[in-house]
């Protein structure tokens, strides 16, 4: 399953890369007629205003790829940085961060977060940080539990009787050894955040000049391609955003597979 996922995802990013020069027509320009059914000269017909919705697919990759990147990136950082800061000193500051991240998962997500996209305003600035600060907690709680296993560990006891510092033991010893955890959590959350930004961006709460797959869905909701029957314009980017997503989950979880040997088969 693993390497399903790195070939979907390699083709997938592979599309983005050379949107500039696959894609047949500039996505931003009005080259037919609008509702264009699908044709050779246009494959995935036109959107409303007559722009060539394949080469709006190629270059929306580029945009929901990278907030997808960025979001879990970032938020696995900040989630590994207080998982690790929270298990490993203990005590109040254990409680303190506990506490934090139980109010956050105790919040429904999508509210959370079309709340907070509304207060900072649209655009994909905003959407990467609204995706930030819902999905650091979850990689905190599970970063905590290991840490907490691992400080326990005989090589932890060796290194404080020779007196070394809690910062050079978090960098040296604890997060190496959570390093392979967190690498599995940034791939499954990749997929979570390209979710997270088509919802909000099919909301309207993303760049509206810009082009990505929930931007796509966005305008072709808002101009009435669903009444319209134009299901060229509605299936690619879910089919593309559906792909992409299983890409990451089946990556994610083959890596995850490895780091942890109680999940693999017998």
């Amino acid at each position: 399953m693993g390497a399903v996922g790195t070939a979907i995802l390699s083709v997938l990013v592979g599309l983005a890369i050379l949107a500039p020069v696959i894609a047949p027509y500039n996505p931003w320009k009005i080259v037919a007629e609008p509702f264009s059914p699908p044709s050779p000269e246009h494959p995935l017909g036109t959107n409303d205003m007559g722009q060539d919705l394949l080469s709006e697919l190629l270059y929306g990759a580029r945009i929901s790829l990278s907030v997808g990147f960025v979001a879990a990136a970032v938020a696995t950082l900040i989630g590994t940085f207080i998982g690790v800061t929270a298990g490993y000193f203990g005590g109040v500051v254990d409680k303190v961060v506990t506490g934090i991240m139980d109010t956050f998962l105790l919040m429904p997500a999508l509210p959370l977060m079309l709340v907070m996209a509304v207060f900072l305003g649209p655009g994909y600035f905003s959407i990467i940080l609204v995706i930030v600060i819902t999905s650091w907690p979850p990689i905190a709680r599970l970063v905590r539990s290991q840490t907490m296993s691992i400080k326990k560990r005989p090589y932890i006891e060796a290194a404080l009787a020779i007196g070394s510092s809690s910062l050079r033991i978090m960098f040296k010893h604890v997060i190496p050894n959570v390093a392979p955890l967190v690498m599995a959590l940034t791939i499954l959350r990749v997929g979570d955040a390209m979710i997270a930004e088509a919802a909000l961006s099919f909301l309207g709460l993303g760049d509206p000049t810009a082009k990505s797959w929930g931007a796509m869905l966005h305008w072709a909701f808002r101009t009435g391609a669903f009444s319209y029957g134009a299901w060229w314009w509605i299936v690619p980017p879910g089919v593309m955003i559906g792909l992409a997503v299983f890409g990451f989950a089946t990556l994610g979880y083959a890596l995850e597979e490895y780091v942890n040997p109680r999940l693999r088969s017998v």
